[in-house]
């Protein structure tokens, strides 16, 4: 019952359901008991909805921020206690006296001071906000001031309403004591706080407190741009949420033979971007964007079809690859949008066959097999469990945009899967570690998620007490204990190195402070290493888990991992790079033929069903050798999807762009010799201001993978 009212209030956890219980039934006793009059009521009440409002903000949660959407946000919740009090005075027969219109006048002025506060405070963060967020890029011309301190920005409005509280709580006691003053006293103090915050904020409209204009910093970059001219362009665009699919690419981008760069077109998706040594510059603006010096830049890469590609993708002088961030046999993976690109770059053989099945005007001669570069993490089977018993990976993939039952495992077969594996006659461990996705569209995949965590985390209680497990915790716990204190200490070190400069400093200040550092870099690097092999010793090699978050990576629990149990997606054809034992799910119940004709990574797995009754052949593929009959069939398929090991993805990705790059000079070179010497580049800029139209929502949602 209580996880139903989570989901329905739209909370994240008991605590959260329990505030919005404590507000919701707060105001109406506020409300009453300015009626009846109580002031001890009022107080309680009253220190009720203050306290349930702070925690819920605190959250972020859902619920209180919808309650802007039906007139009753914080503003209003705010006066409407203000209001009430005026009336608990009129109540208690104060109505003529000084008290009684100090605290109306208190009430008002205070008001009064949120307009000044709210327009100091929106100034203050148009002027430090630039018209590009960069990393690792030189923007020593231009002069960024620090930002303003955290503490003074940071949830503004919600601060300078709690000031009201002296008020409050003055006039509250000033009413029960008769003593007049500590009311003056209380409604002074807010007051006066009031002005000291709005004061506090002016300096900051200074000039030399202001990040220079946007045309200062284009300048700077474009200036940037032309020493560093960059070769090769790693173009994203796309939601919070789709973080993963372009730092599946940045050591692979680290690695390309030329001057990468990066370029985002969304603020928020850069503080989600993993550490890495490129240039990054995220440009939002579409009319920017266009008017950037990329010249020199020969090859542009696009992990995702989205809209906003087109801002890009109008740029004739340089060649356009669409890399995708996965290779399946989703229908996501043959997009008709994929036919604008020069070229469109493949894992290996099977992603040439598939473009060619589904014929959607992607030509055969445009495909170039490249393999998958991010995949060399990725450790290869030896034949036996890691472990005394084997380690199962549930990877499901998410719902996906429609109500295709093939989509996910995890609405009709999920639970029954995690339960099989679960009651396995032969113990395993479970590590199930759900798509980021999971959820965001639909409420029963959501629900489903929470049951199978559930189950998990139960069962790993469970193990924890049964007696086959507990002399070997026992044995461990030491060990545990250490592995979770070096958890912490790697940590710490992680979130010291995380965030160059200061602590506090906003987007503007951190573009200025955030310049290639090799050695930290490789320090983060060598952490990040420690910090996964610390994670899998701070716990038995028996016990249960649910792995969610970006720590510890998808390729992370491939290698702790002897066997996958996922679906149709990338999530397959990657872990075939480990030649390890697989299962994937026939979850539209097409029939385990059909199921394999359709979908070739499915042709080396063993074909479940929605009961997952036939989970025993995999767990006998994993505990015994011999009963391993797909090996042969694995290593086949998994040349065929990823392409030869020799020479590697990585060289064969660089010997690919070189001779797109070679392509695209000569291709420029002709053209400028066919117009007289007039750059190519030229005869596409506009003078008009409809550019920026491009940049529509309907475009984005058109195309988006």
């Amino acid at each position: 019952m209580i996880s139903t009212a989570i989901r329905l209030a739209r909370v994240g956890s008991r605590s959260e359901l329990a505030a919005a219980a404590l507000m919701g039934l707060g105001y109406p006793c506020v409300m009453l008991a300015a009626l009846v009059p109580s002031i001890w009521l009022f107080a309680v009440s009253g220190a009720v909805t203050y306290a349930a409002d702070w925690y819920l903000h605190q959250k972020g949660s859902y619920l209180v921020n919808r309650l802007s959407k039906v007139r009753v946000g914080l503003p209003i919740r705010f006066l409407l206690r203000q209001l009430l009090l005026v009336l608990l005075l009129a109540r208690e027969g104060l109505a003529e006296t000084p008290l009684f219109y100090t605290a109306i006048a208190g009430f008002l002025i205070f008001y009064g001071l949120q307009a000044p506060h709210g327009a100091l405070a929106t100034l203050i963060r148009l002027r430090r906000t630039m018209p590009v967020v960069t990393r690792n890029v030189d923007l020593g011309t231009v002069r960024i001031p620090d930002a303003p301190p955290k503490a003074l920005l940071r949830r503004s409005g919600e601060k300078m309403l709690h000031l009201d509280i002296p008020a409050m709580a003055g006039v509250l006691i000033a009413a029960v004591s008769g003593k007049d003053a500590i009311g003056y006293a209380g409604v002074a103090a807010t007051l006066l706080l009031g002005v000291l915050y709005t004061a506090a904020l002016a300096p900051y409209l200074r000039r030399h407190r202001r990040v220079p204009g946007a045309a200062a910093v284009l300048k700077a970059v474009s200036a940037w741009l032309l020493e560093y001219r960059p070769t090769v362009v790693l173009y994203f665009s796309g939601s919070d949420e789709s973080a993963y699919q372009i730092n599946m690419w940045l050591d692979t981008m680290e690695q390309v033979d030329g001057r990468p760069l990066i370029l985002m077109r969304e603020r928020s998706l850069v503080s989600k971007l993993n550490v890495t040594a490129v240039p990054v510059i995220c440009v939002p603006g579409g009319t920017h964007l266009m008017n950037l010096d990329l010249s020199t830049v020969r090859v542009a890469l696009y992990p995702a079809n989205v809209g906003k590609n087109i801002h890009l993708l109008r740029v004739p002088t340089m060649k356009h690859v669409f890399i995708g961030h996965g290779d399946s046999d989703k229908l996501a993976s043959v997009n008709p949008f994929s036919k604008v690109y020069d070229e469109v770059w493949t894992a290996g053989r099977a992603g040439r066959d598939r473009y060619a099945l589904a014929d959607v005007g992607v030509r055969d001669e445009d495909i170039v097999e490249v393999g998958r570069p991010q995949l060399a993490p990725i450790q290869s089977w030896t034949g036996a469990a890691r472990n005394p018993i084997p380690t199962v990976l549930y990877a499901p993939t998410w719902e996906g945009w429609d109500d295709n039952p093939g989509n996910t495992s995890l609405l009709l077969a999920g639970e029954n899967i995690v339960r099989r594996l679960l009651e396995a006659e032969k113990p395993v461990r479970v590590v199930y570690k759900p798509h980021p996705f999971t959820g965001i569209r639909n409420k029963k995949a959501r629900a489903v998620h929470e049951r199978i965590t559930a189950m998990v985390r139960a069962a790993a209680v469970e193990r924890a007490t049964d007696p086959r497990w507990t002399a070997q915790g026992a044995a461990a716990a030491s060990e545990h204990a250490a592995a979770q204190a070096e958890l912490t200490r790697v940590a710490a070190e992680l979130n010291s190195l995380a965030k160059p400069g200061r602590a506090g400093g906003d987007e503007s200040e951190v573009s200025r402070v955030s310049l290639a550092d090799p050695v930290r870099l490789e320090e983060i690097k060598r952490l990040r290493a420690e910090w996964n092999d610390a994670y899998w010793r701070s716990f038995g090699w028996w016990e249960h888990r649910v792995v969610t978050g970006s720590e510890p990576k998808l390729y992370d629990c491939f290698n702790e991992a002897d066997a996958m149990v996922s679906d149709i997606s990338s999530v397959v054809s990657d872990f075939m790079a480990s030649g390890k034992p697989y299962a994937v799910t026939d979850s539209a119940a097409l029939g385990i033929d059909e199921f394999k004709r359709q979908n070739t990574a499915a042709r080396a797995a063993v074909i479940l069903s929605n009961s997952a009754e036939e989970l025993n052949e995999l767990l006998d593929a994993v505990t015994s050798p011999e009963f391993d009959l797909l090996a042969g069939a694995r290593q086949e398929l998994k040349e065929y999807l990823l392409g030869p090991d020799h020479p590697t993805s990585m060289q064969r990705f660089n010997s690919a762009l070189r001779t797109l790059q070679a392509g695209a000079e000569a291709r420029n070179l002709g053209v400028e010799q066919r117009i007289g010497g007039q750059l190519l580049g030229e005869l596409d800029r506009e003078s008009d201001s409809d550019s920026e139209s491009v940049d529509t929502e309907a475009s984005e949602a058109s195309v988006a993978r």
